[in-house]
């Protein structure tokens, strides 16, 4: 994955997303889910490379940054719970994918809650 389609593409193949422009800059391109609309994927250009921003648990926050030089504290977001990766070719496509994946999931409706009355 090099460019911004084929990030948009892998994010819209989740299933229960959708691609949005919520700013005057059209370069950010946000993936939000359907149901709950939260973010999971900020797309845009920076410094001739596409850039993606993903949430991270924190343990794995400095595990893609120590094993990639393309993931960095994220661009804009908070760098405790967001990463930025790079697409400048370094990073294997299957793990830019599994930190999508995760980011989807940290970011997904949870079902589970239950609400109790006192």
């Amino acid at each position: 994955m090099k460019n911004r389609e084929g990030a948009i593409d892998y994010c819209l193949g989740m299933g229960n997303t959708y691609e949005d422009y919520p700013f005057r800059d059209k370069n950010w391109t946000l993936m939000r889910h359907i149901d709950n609309k939260k973010v999971f994927a900020w797309i845009f250009e920076k410094d001739g490379h596409i850039w993606i921003n993903v949430k991270c648990e924190p343990g794995f926050l400095d595990y893609w940054r120590q094993l990639y030089h393309s993931v960095v504290p994220a661009f804009h977001l908070n760098k405790d719970h967001w990463n930025s990766i790079i697409l400048d070719g370094t990073v294997p496509k299957e793990d830019i994918y599994e930190m999508i994946k995760q980011s989807y999931m940290l970011t997904k409706k949870n079902n589970s809650k239950v609400n109790f009355k006192k």
